[in-house]
C-alpha cells in the first residue's frame, strides 16, 4: 500500500473527545456494553429510543484510518449489539451510519429502525430522562451475548 494515503492509527494526535473522557470515566454514560478494545454506550440525545454509539477506545478520528483488526474488531462488536437491540427495541431492522462530524472520534451509530425517518439526524433529538436511559441500557444488557 502507498505510504502517501495511508496513516498510522499510533500517529493521530491527541484528540481528548468527549468519548475519550467517557472511556476514562471521567464523564458517566448508560454502557450497554464493553471488551477491552470497544465501548457501545446509549446516545443521551437519541433519534430514537435505543440509539447506540458503538466506539473504539483508541483515539482515532476517522474510522478509515483504522488499522485492519481494529475495523474488523468494531464492525464485529457493532453486530453483536446490534442483535442485542434488536431484541431489546424490537423494530424491522437496526440503522447504521456512520457520519463523524460531530465529535472527533471514531463512532458508530445504531438505531432501531421501523421506517425511514427514524434514521433522519435533522429531526428533533429526544430527551430522555436518566431513569429512561438507565431502563433502556438494562434492556440492551440482558439481551446482549457477548461470547
Amino acid at each position: 500500500m502507498n505510504s502517501k494515503y495511508w496513516k498510522s492509527p499510533d500517529k493521530i494526535p491527541n484528540m481528548s473527545s468527549i468519548f475519550s473522557k467517557i472511556v476514562n470515566g471521567d464523564i458517566p454514560a448508560h454502557i450497554v456494553a464493553e471488551t477491552s478494545e470497544f465501548l457501545a454506550f446509549l446516545d443521551v440525545s437519541p433519534l430514537v429510543m435505543g440509539h447506540v454509539l458503538v466506539i473504539p477506545k483508541k483515539e482515532i478520528d476517522y474510522i478509515f484510518d483504522m488499522d485492519d483488526e481494529s475495523y474488523f474488531g468494531l464492525t464485529l462488536f457493532a453486530k453483536i449489539v446490534a442483535n442485542g437491540l434488536k431484541e431489546a427495541f424490537p423494530c424491522k431492522k437496526v440503522g447504521v451510519a456512520v457520519i463523524g462530524l460531530e465529535v472527533p472520534h471514531v463512532h458508530i451509530h445504531l438505531i432501531p429502525m421501523n421506517a425511514v425517518n427514524d434514521m433522519n439526524f435533522s429531526k428533533e433529538k429526544l430527551k430522555p430522562t436518566n431513569e429512561e436511559l438507565a431502563e433502556a441500557a438494562a434492556k440492551i444488557k440482558a439481551a446482549l451475548t457477548l461470547d
